[in-house]
């Protein structure tokens, strides 16, 4: 009998490849599991007056999102449109047959993921939603929510686990998220390091989590070197991006591009704020960007300090920043370390996703916990 993975996510599938698409593309599209990716609605380009679910067959699975005339507000899983997928959802997945796990990613879909009577329902607590840009209001009464409904609940970070058991969920499992070092060995072989003019870069998304006044000191104070800023803007207006002549914007670039961007670069940035919406991130970019033969200097988010602080390093300010690239240019695409690989090796996507299946198997009514404490990390 073929099972169900019915991810509910507030990143789009296409967008950048985050913690939902790593795992999704390892847990689900296989002989025996069908795997839905359910999206937040969108207003398709040219607009439209029926409000309708579209659907597309992908990597395995298959993309649903529902088409909406124009918002006044950013939408999501809102309450003015979850009627339509309390009630065309369940009619268009049609009833459980057999096993059907039902995954989270946000709070505000609860709703519309119960009403697919799940067997089992995941909420894998990746970010906290409600100290971003924007949020929605309602978004702490459906976080407290979920967590007391779910029957598995994973946290992406240290901050954001301890955040959650406090709230509740004594019982959720620390499952950071990982690395596929095999597609950034690419940039560390191709490492271009001391080719030409010095280049610091960062790549993910550009929105209020970044420290745009430090980035605007950093380019002052290496008029020698390119700044470069890799990935989409969100949340945040592009006039609001510092302009420098030494700056320059590549854009949201694909996952399968990544490496080759990488090696372009001499030293990674990290310059996170540090405020209320990056108290509780663990940036998955730190361990792609030392997969690929990177330095890496960042400002001291938590997570960060903890886990990486002896790979990584850590700085306040501009000056600091500047100092650091100075004195780690040359080292890009050097051999890995021991540590480094004991550190890569633990993180694998592959190992995660292995071990959050076990979490997820026993909680459907498997007969071993043996391996399920192993996702705590």
């Amino acid at each position: 009998m073929q099972s169900e993975l019915i991810v509910l996510s507030h990143l789009r599938w296409d967008w950048v490849w985050q913690r939902p698409q790593q795992l999704v593309s390892r847990l689900g599209g296989t002989a025996t599991r069908k795997t839905w990716f359910i999206e937040e609605p969108l207003t398709p380009a040219g607009g439209t007056s029926e409000i309708r679910f579209n659907t597309r067959e992908v990597d395995g699975l298959t993309r649903v999102w529902l088409e909406i005339p124009e918002q006044g507000r950013h939408v999501g899983f809102f309450d003015e449109v979850m009627p339509y997928y309390l009630e065309q959802l369940p009619r268009l997945i049609g009833e459980p047959e057999g096993e059907r796990v039902v995954w989270i990613y946000t709070p505000l879909a609860l709703e519309a993921a119960l009403a697919l009577q799940p067997t089992v329902l995941v909420y894998d607590v990746m970010d906290d939603l409600a100290a971003f840009k924007d949020a929605a209001p309602e978004l702490l009464v459906r976080q407290r929510q979920a967590l007391r409904k779910a029957d598995v609940v994973f946290a992406g970070g240290r901050s954001l686990h301890r955040s959650v058991v406090k709230q509740g969920r004594e019982d959720a499992h620390l499952v950071p998220s990982g690395v596929a070092t095999e597609h950034y060995a690419v940039a560390r072989s191709g490492a271009q390091a001391g080719r030409g003019r010095p280049t610091a870069g960062y790549v993910g998304v550009l929105d209020e989590r970044l420290d745009l006044g430090l980035v605007a000191d950093l380019a002052a104070e290496l008029p020698d070197w390119e700044i470069r800023m890799i990935g989409p803007v969100c949340k945040i207006s592009e006039s609001d991006l510092p302009q420098a002549p030494n700056i320059s914007y590549l854009g949201q670039q694909p996952y399968r591009e990544l490496p080759n961007q990488m090696s372009q670069l001499d030293v990674a940035l990290m310059p996170f704020a540090l405020n209320e919406s990056t108290k509780s991130i663990s940036p998955t970019k730190t361990l792609e960007y030392l997969a690929a033969g990177l330095p890496v200097v960042s400002t001291r988010v938590p997570d960060v300090v903890t886990d990486f602080g002896s790979v990584v390093d850590l700085n306040n300010d501009a000056k600091g920043f500047a100092a650091a690239c100075r004195k780690l240019q040359g080292r890009a695409g050097q051999p890995a370390s021991a540590e480094l690989h004991r550190l890569m090796k633990r993180h694998h996507w592959d190992r995660i996703a292995e071990l959050m299946e076990k979490v997820v198997f026993t909680a459907s009514g498997g007969q071993s916990e043996d391996d399920a404490d192993e996702a705590t990390a």
